[in-house]
Order: C-alpha cells, then sequence, then structure tokens
C-alpha cells in the first residue's frame, strides 16, 4: 500500500492573486421609462399646475380682500352740506376738533376745495369752482382700527353742533365688502376642492392605466415566490419619482406664472391698465404662505400617486391568489 504523496505547492501560485469579482448591478425591476410613466407625468404635471393655479388665486383674492376692508375700516368721514349763514371752514375745523376729543381716533384730515374738484372732475369736468355749486365739503378721520370710538356719541354731538353735519363710518361698505369677500373665497375654494377631486380621479385612473401595462412583471414576480410588500414597495419607489417630477413640472410653472406676472405688475405701474388691474385685484403676489401652499399641494400630489400604485399592486396581487386558489376559475382561464 503506497503512502499518498503530497502535492507541492505551486511556487507559481504565490505571486498571483485572484481576480476580484465584479459585481453586475442589479437593473431596476420596472423600466425607468415607458410610454404609460411619460403619460402619467404629463397628466399630473397639468393638474398640479391647475391646482396650485387655482391655489395661488384664492391666496391672493383672500389678502386682497383683507387689504380692502382694512383700508375700508381704517377711516370715517365726516360729510357737511353748504348752507345759508353757515361758515364752512369754522365748520369744517370744528367737526375735526369734535373727533378728536373721542378715544380711538388718531387724525383728521380737511379735505380741501382743490382735492374736492379733483374728486368731481371725472363727471363735472376740469376747472370747477366748488363755491359756485352745493358741494358737501369732508374731513376723512383716521381711526384705531382695534379700538374703533363710540360712532353713534360722536354722531349725536357733531349734529348737536353742526346740523348740517352727517357721519359715515363705512359700515355698510365695510359689511357688503365682507360678505362679497367671503362669497368669492368660498366660491375660490370650491373650485379648488373641484380641482382637486378631479385630480384625485385623474391621479388614480392614470396610475392604474399605467398599473396595468405592469401586471405582467408583477404576476411574474409574485409567482416567483416574491412577497407583497416587496412588489408593492418596489412600484411604490418607481411611481413615486414619476409622481415627483410630474408634481414638481407643474408646482414650478405655477409659482413662475405668479413671479412673471408680479414682475410685469411692478414694471407697468402708474398705467392705466395696471392702476385698474390693481384696484380690483391687488398685487400678483401669492406671499411665502401661497409659495408654501404650492410646495404643499406637490407633496400631496406625489404622496397620492405613490399610495394609489402600492393600492393597485396589492390588489393585484390578492386578484393573482384568488384565481390561483379557485380551481374553477383558474381552469377557464387556462382553457
Amino acid at each position: 500500500m503506497t503512502e499518498p504523496t503530497s502535492r507541492a505547492p505551486n511556487p507559481a501560485s504565490k505571486g498571483q492573486k485572484r481576480p476580484e469579482m465584479k459585481v453586475r448591478p442589479t437593473a431596476p425591476i420596472l423600466p425607468s421609462a415607458n410610454i404609460q410613466g411619460n403619460a402619467l407625468m404629463v397628466v399630473i404635471a397639468i393638474m398640479a399646475f391647475l391646482a396650485c393655479l387655482t391655489l395661488g388665486g384664492v391666496s391672493m383674492v383672500r389678502s386682497t380682500a383683507a387689504s380692502w376692508e382694512s383700508q375700508i375700516s381704517r377711516e370715517i368721514t365726516i360729510q357737511i352740506k353748504p348752507d345759508d349763514g353757515l361758515d364752512m371752514d369754522k365748520a369744517l375745523q370744528q367737526a375735526r376738533e369734535i373727533a378728536l376729543t373721542f378715544v380711538g381716533t388718531r387724525d383728521g384730515q380737511i379735505v380741501d376745495e382743490a382735492a374736492t374738484a379733483r374728486l368731481l372732475e371725472p363727471w363735472l369736468g376740469a376747472g370747477l369752482d366748488i363755491k359756485e355749486l352745493p358741494v358737501p365739503r369732508l374731513v376723512i378721520v383716521t381711526i384705531d382700527e382695534s379700538n374703533p370710538p363710540d360712532f353713534e356719541a360722536m354722531r349725536a354731538l357733531l349734529k348737536e353742533s353742526i346740523p348740517q353735519s352727517s357721519l359715515d363710518d363705512h359700515r355698510t361698505w365695510v359689511d357688503r365688502l365682507v360678505s362679497m369677500a367671503h362669497t368669492t373665497v368660498m366660491i375660490g375654494t370650491g373650485v379648488l376642492l373641484l380641482v382637486f377631486s378631479a385630480m384625485v380621479l385623474t391621479v388614480v385612473f392614470a396610475t392604474r392605466g399605467a398599473m396595468s401595462g405592469n401586471r405582467h412583471i408583477v404576476e411574474v414576480l409574485h409567482f416567483v415566490g416574491a412577497e407583497g410588500s416587496f412588489v408593492a414597495t418596489e412600484f411604490q419607489k418607481h411611481f413615486l419619482k414619476i409622481s415627483l417630477k410630474g408634481s414638481a413640472i407643474g408646482s414650478a410653472l405655477a409659482a413662475l406664472f405668479f413671479m412673471s406676472a408680479g414682475f410685469l405688475q411692478s414694471r407697468t405701474l402708474a398705467t392705466p391698465q395696471t392702476d385698474q388691474a390693481t384696484a380690483l385685484f391687488g398685487t400678483f403676489s401669492v406671499g411665502a404662505l401661497g409659495y408654501a401652499g404650492i410646495f404643499a399641494t406637490m407633496i400631496v400630489i406625489a404622496l397620492l400617486t405613490t399610495f394609489t400604485a402600492r393600492l393597485t399592486v396589492m390588489r393585484t396581487i390578492y386578484e393573482i391568489d384568488t384565481l390561483r386558489s379557485d380551481p374553477t376559475r383558474a381552469d377557464g382561464l387556462t382553457n
């Protein structure tokens, strides 16, 4: 019986190194770009743009209405009608002094004849002589909005001292403006809710449509033993990227629209068109809260699309398991 001979080590192998194994990067389960994904991204971008545009419009209308209300409620007007034997200048000065004696008033300004003529110029033309017409004169009193004076007491004292005077605290205009502002904001909020509802339905159906094109991938992964949570997570990541790109594009376009409109408005100040637009709609600026709302809308759309994709995948896996557990339905499909 021969003894086993020991194999001598190969000296040449001592200086050689084993070649390093290169790990091939794994390809994504879902294709990074396809027709369904691109179509879904375009739909999400359009709906995000419309939603952010509506949100910015509602924010702009609300801020403009608040500015109108603040400007009107900040002042009251004392009107004195001309009468025989009435010293108008003395009556105006007396009315101003009476108003400033009340707590809650800050300043009083008498509208002179030149300013009164300018107020009537659009209707009566230029070069108007106020003294030839029975035109009432005005005293504008600035008040403290947080601590307004007693208007009834002021009105009674003015009427007692100057019978030709009347006090207008703009309550009627303020109430109408508040009602109009609330109505406008409610209408804008309703439109915003409709846009969001349409966006939700569009994103849901577009996501399901894109998922139907990738149903075979879900089936293959599930048949080879992949867990439902793993498959749902992979699809969730895929649709999260698509939704973030689409919503970011739409939100960026909406923000760019408001910034461009504000820039053009600032460049065309002191023109009749811009002055009228500013008086009606205010400045085309949504402010920090508006841009924060646009960013929040982008995040909501992305999360909504991702959540819809996950639910769709889990429902698809449930349908596959139901078919496999039902022999009659499985035989019907194979036949």
